[in-house]
């Protein structure tokens, strides 16, 4: 190609032929250009009725606030399933089952030991820890199995001096093991 030429394009393009057929002068097949446009409408038809019109589609938004009720109305289910059946006898039992106090010990050591100690005396490394010791006799909101269940379920009443509510975090049956596990190391 010739700069000069005065049939060519003032453009240059790189010379390329391939089976007679030059590149960069042919024209898209019209089967092609009719597939991107119509795929373009069907794009902006989609979009407005998913995003712009109320059909009744859920964004993804409102499907997680959705599925998070749902498992929260279930683990409230299951909480109160599980305080039905339990009372101070039951949970003094499930403290001397060694299987629900080696689970409750794990959780307790995962969860607990950070504010109460390992040794639930609220001390580590003779440094003191913000939670409460958890073997003497002195009990804030009382002693009772049940009572204790209830401040770990739901937390102390003044959030800002004391527990955090572990209910969103620990399944009824988990608390009912840390509790088992706290009153089998306050009997020893």
């Amino acid at each position: 190609m010739k700069p000069s030429d005065p049939d060519r394009p003032s453009v240059i393009l790189r010379e390329h032929v391939y089976d007679g057929i030059e590149e960069f002068d042919q024209k898209l097949p019209n089967w092609w250009l009719f597939t991107l446009y119509i795929a373009i409408v069907a794009f902006v038809l989609v979009w407005v009725a998913y995003y712009q019109l109320p059909l009744g589609l859920l964004s993804s938004t409102e499907r997680v606030e959705r599925r998070m009720a749902l498992i929260e109305a279930r683990k409230q289910a299951e909480l109160e399933a599980t305080l039905a059946t339990l009372n101070n006898e039951t949970l003094r039992e499930m403290s001397t089952d060694p299987g629900h106090t080696g689970s409750g010990k794990l959780i307790f050591e995962s969860k607990c030991a950070a504010c109460h100690g390992l040794e639930l005396d609220a001390v580590l490394n003779g440094i003191k820890l913000p939670g409460v010791p958890l073997v003497d006799d002195v009990w804030i909101h009382g002693s009772e199995p049940l009572q204790i269940m209830h401040l770990v379920t739901n937390g102390s009443p003044d959030l800002t001096k004391g527990m955090i509510p572990w209910k969103s975090q620990l399944s009824a049956s988990e608390i009912a093991q840390v509790v088992s596990y706290i009153l089998s190391q306050k009997t020893h």
